[in-house]
């Protein structure tokens, strides 16, 4: 690996979406605009199969289409972060076909099993890893009622570099920080705007969506928290605040389909969201969609 992946994952890890053609079927492609844009914005590392991609909606052929088309088309210009997960044979699959498309480490999904134990979650973590052939990872924690001491078990697995802390518990996540191994990365896993939070209790970085649609800010407000200005850094997040609120509604059911409305918005078409995802935006979602992109002047051509 030719990148810096500690360093990476201190910046943006941008969550791409899946595209869909008119007929449902996935469609890679729509992506290269996307992808270059957010590159030439500043974005740090790309993240296919991710949430935002509607990973779960995927099946593992999908998935497995996903990084190696996506891979092509970064072409080494930033490390790319694939996403594994759901039961461990899918999980072990994906990983090695994330490896041999080229992914510089892998983001694994925590497992969604109703029965998991944390003890059981780091033999999967370590299974998944050895099947992608020892590719670094990062941890995706969307529940820390392990506690800090079972967090930091699973940080101590080999080749586990970061953490993308997606709870909204930033003590939580203090007590994590101070129980796991020194060299670990903290990403905060909540978007632009629970970074400030995060990063006033030990995250550096943040994952985004919001750089499908405007990189150009995402990268504004990393700049901001990475020279201690949360003044600026909140100026910024405020004006983005509506585009995150609508994706926060109906328990988080629009978090993709805000992305897509807002890319349909400025002519990128990347499709409609997979159910159990809601689609499309309520007619006052989308009104209020449609303002934050006028007020912004966004657009779709890549930068």
């Amino acid at each position: 690996m030719t990148h810096d992946l500690s360093k990476a994952l201190t910046g943006i890890s941008g969550i791409l979406v899946t595209p869909y053609d008119p007929g449902g079927e996935i469609a890679p492609r729509k992506l290269a605009p996307i992808i270059d844009r957010a590159l030439a914005a500043g974005v740090h590392i790309p993240v296919v199969n991710g949430n935002t991609g509607e990973y779960y909606a995927l099946t593992n052929d999908e998935a497995c289409t996903m990084v190696r088309e996506v891979a092509q088309m970064i072409d080494g210009r930033a490390p790319l972060l694939a996403g594994v997960g759901r039961g461990i044979r899918d999980a072990c699959a994906l990983a090695k076909a994330s490896a041999e498309a080229g992914a510089d480490a892998l983001m694994i999904h925590q497992p969604p099993d109703p029965f998991v134990s944390p003890r059981g979650t780091v033999d999967y973590v370590r299974a998944v890893r050895d099947a992608s052939g020892g590719l670094p990872v990062m941890l995706y924690l969307r529940n820390d009622a392990m506690g800090p001491e079972g967090i930091a078990r699973l940080c101590e697995v080999d080749g586990v570099k970061g953490v993308k802390w997606a709870t909204p518990n930033p003590l939580n996540l203090a007590r994590a920080i101070e129980a796991a191994p020194k060299d670990i990365v903290w990403v905060g896993g909540l978007a632009e705007v629970w970074a400030p939070p995060l990063y006033a209790v030990g995250a550096r970085g943040f994952t985004s969506g919001l750089i499908n649609v405007w990189p150009e800010r995402s990268v504004a407000i990393h700049a901001a928290l990475d020279a201690g200005n949360y003044g600026e850094a909140n100026r910024l997040i405020a004006g983005m605040r509506a585009f995150e609120d609508i994706r926060a509604e109906e328990h988080n059911g629009t978090n993709v389909t805000g992305v897509k409305a807002a890319l349909m918005a400025i002519g990128q078409d990347c499709g409609p969201t997979r159910p159990p995802s809601a689609w499309p935006l309520t007619e006052q979602q989308q009104a209020v969609l449609d303002q934050f992109v006028k007020d912004n002047q966004l657009k779709g051509e890549a930068a």
